[in-house]
């Protein structure tokens, strides 16, 4: 039995910390973990410079609002849970991602929770567990899965190596170049078909 994980920033909807950088001006806020793997420490920069500029957990959603998923994903999406169950396992939060699932369709979602304060103010983040992607994917090997996984960043690189088998998707040169094992797309039907076979080899 198999089940695919994906990403979602990058590989499913646009990155949500680069659509808010680009809608406030804070060129900082573009950071992802394309560029910063130490997730805690990516989210402890990112809540210093949010509370330098007093903004919360409301301005946020408001660009989150008028994010939509990147062409042809919800399409890849709904064609990939024909075939096969799908998990989207990501480093987003509750707090943002509702509003993201119901454009694609209400897709399963494994992530992460924010701390906020009564005056909206984000003041800490909590893990689901510990190298989440990684130990979600050993975990649903462990009750007789096999694993397929994708994503774009250092963070995914833990559950697509875990796997039976992982591609990159919209990854950049520097991470296409140090992981050249893994087979690199940068369009859904190319994926769908990479994960078609796999799902034609048992």
């Amino acid at each position: 039995m198999e089940i695919v994980c994906l990403d979602l920033e990058g590989v499913l909807v646009p990155e949500i910390w680069i659509a808010f950088a680009e809608e406030t001006g804070i060129e900082a806020l573009k950071k992802t973990t394309r560029d910063e793997p130490d997730y805690d420490k990516l989210m402890k920069y990112r809540i210093d410079i949010l509370k330098e500029h007093g903004l919360g957990l409301k301005e946020i959603q408001d660009t989150i609002a008028k994010i939509d998923p990147i062409p042809g994903a919800k399409e890849f999406l709904d064609n990939l849970r024909e075939l096969t169950q799908v998990i989207i396992i990501s480093d987003t939060f509750t707090q943002f991602a509702k509003p993201l699932m119901k454009k694609l369709g209400w897709p399963t979602i494994f992530c992460n929770s924010l701390v906020v304060n009564e005056n909206g103010e984000i003041t800490g983040h909590k893990m689901r567990c510990e190298k989440s992607k990684y130990t979600t994917v050993k975990a649903l090997q462990s009750i007789g899965y096999d694993t397929i996984a994708s994503g774009d960043s250092h963070n995914d690189i833990g559950m697509i190596q875990a796997s039976k088998a992982g591609f990159l998707f919209k990854s950049t040169d520097a991470i296409k170049a140090e992981y050249p094992e893994f087979p690199a797309f940068e369009n859904y039907d190319e994926l769908l078909e990479a994960i078609k076979k796999e799902l034609g080899n048992n």
